[in-house]
């Protein structure tokens, strides 16, 4: 028992001093992201490259940085699909998009936007609502490899039939294929969508404010974060956000027991949406 309580102690030690390399290497925090998720996406990487044990995986971290690029990726949050809970764009149609009709410009932040699905997502919605023109959406990510991808807006055709499902169930007004064009095995998103993002570099753990936001997507990003964390990326938002503005979180998510909960009011309660309170 006392062996098998030490080993485990070992590799706890061992996870800490890797996630600390990284950081006085690279500059990407992981050390506050929540330890289970970052225990499972560690032992893939540790299993894939037939490494003994993370002391290895430090070394290789540190000195070869193929192999850090691929555990960046590992530990970087990509899951995702274009119209991704639909109920979700239809809360957003009905809830968001009047309000956002009352001003001249607005502005959408995307934090976390991975390959860029949910960004083009909600640039489609802008289009049919008649918004295009007089919005400006940033996509951010951490991740210098997967912003090239969003960028590209590059998806593979085999995902379509589900895209195009979801696009159909969030209310779609036209023919999804009307949105990209088929190149061989993969779809890409026309330009006239790609021309109202701006892509960045922005990693939520380490920097500040982003502009004064109307809208802001984060979904299923905060359940990697551990609880100090997730507070301090709510406090983030909060001051990003306009008077009024409206912060999207994952079905996962809600700010019930955080630092910020009386800082907004709930929109909807199944879609995780909330809108920053006007202070008298």
């Amino acid at each position: 028992m006392m062996a098998r309580e030490s080993t485990i102690e070992n590799e706890r030690l061992e996870m800490a001093l890797l996630l600390e390399a990284i950081y006085q290497k690279y500059g990407y925090d992981f050390r506050s992201y929540s330890k289970a998720h970052t225990r499972r996406r560690l032992e893939h990487r540790l299993n894939m490259a037939g490494m003994e044990n993370y002391s290895e995986m430090i070394h290789a971290a540190i000195y070869d940085e193929d192999f850090f690029n691929e555990l960046l990726l590992d530990l970087s949050i990509n899951v995702t699909e274009m119209f991704r809970d639909p109920w979700f764009y239809r809360a957003i149609r009905k809830e968001v998009i009047p309000h956002l009709m009352t001003y001249p410009f607005i502005k959408v932040w995307h934090a976390g936007c991975s390959a860029g699905q949910e960004v083009y997502s909600m640039c489609i919605l802008l289009a049919e609502e008649g918004m295009k023109d007089r919005a400006q959406v940033y996509a951010t990510d951490f991740n210098e490899l997967i912003l090239q991808k969003a960028k590209q807006g590059i998806y593979p055709i085999d995902a379509i039939r589900e895209y195009t499902t979801n696009y159909q169930k969030a209310g779609g007004k036209v023919s999804f294929s009307d949105y990209y064009t088929a190149d061989y095995d993969n779809v890409v998103i026309k330009q006239s969508l790609r021309e109202r993002v701006l892509f960045s570099s922005h990693n939520l753990v380490t920097d500040g404010v982003f502009g004064e936001m109307n809208v802001i997507f984060c979904r299923n990003v905060l359940i990697y974060f551990d609880r100090e964390l997730q507070n301090k990326v709510l406090r983030l938002f909060y001051e990003s956000l306009c008077p009024g503005g409206f912060l999207c979180l994952g079905s996962k998510e809600n700010i019930k027991f955080t630092e910020v909960v009386d800082d907004f009011e709930l929109v909807a309660a199944k879609e995780r949406i909330y809108r920053k309170k006007r202070r008298p």
